[in-house]
């Protein structure tokens, strides 16, 4: 099993259709990026794996988290492979310097992103958010992660999402 599964992976920047408006405009900063369409049905995870053939270990699911600390909330995205489990709790909220830290509900997190629930990907979030990136994904090479919308998946190297700006790769899973 592979992280391309069994799907037509065209380059991202060709069928910009396919993303969510603020991935659109940010694509190019992955110069990788290639993306499919699926049936949005199929869009989360362990379905989308077991219909395409591709590989849970070079998944990739993003997670919007809300930390609070007095009256500031501070956002940040999580990136963790499908097998794992982020440390929310404990190292994302002392890495954001947040008091209290909970995922951010999804009717704000779509709000705030631009971009579908069950979909939301690294790419093309807010500039002010971190975007704390686990060490596992960094070094998986090829992954899949969400486009932005649940009718398409990106098919990216895992290197370019940590070289990102706002990208920082800690020890995240637990």
């Amino acid at each position: 099993m592979s992280a391309a599964g069994d799907l037509d992976w065209v380059p991202a920047t060709t069928k910009t259709g396919l993303l969510a408006p603020p991935v659109a405009a940010a694509i190019g900063q992955v110069p990788s990026a290639r993306v499919a369409e699926i049936d949005p049905e199929l869009a989360d995870t362990a379905a989308f794996c077991e219909a395409y053939g591709s590989s849970p270990e070079q998944s990739a699911n993003c997670v919007v988290v809300a930390g609070r600390r007095g009256g500031q909330t501070t956002y940040a995205a999580v990136l963790v492979l499908a097998t794992d489990r982020a440390d929310i709790n404990n190292v994302v909220r002392r890495h954001i310097d947040a008091r209290k830290i909970s995922f951010a509900p999804m009717d704000q997190a779509v709000e705030l992103t631009g971009m579908a629930y069950g979909g939301i990907t690294p790419i093309g979030l807010p500039e002010a958010w971190r975007v704390l990136v686990d060490e596992g994904v960094a070094a998986a090479g090829e992954v899949v992660i969400g486009s932005g919308v649940r009718g398409s998946k990106l098919l990216i190297d895992a290197g370019e999402i940590a070289a990102l700006p706002c990208a920082e790769v800690l020890a995240l899973a637990m």
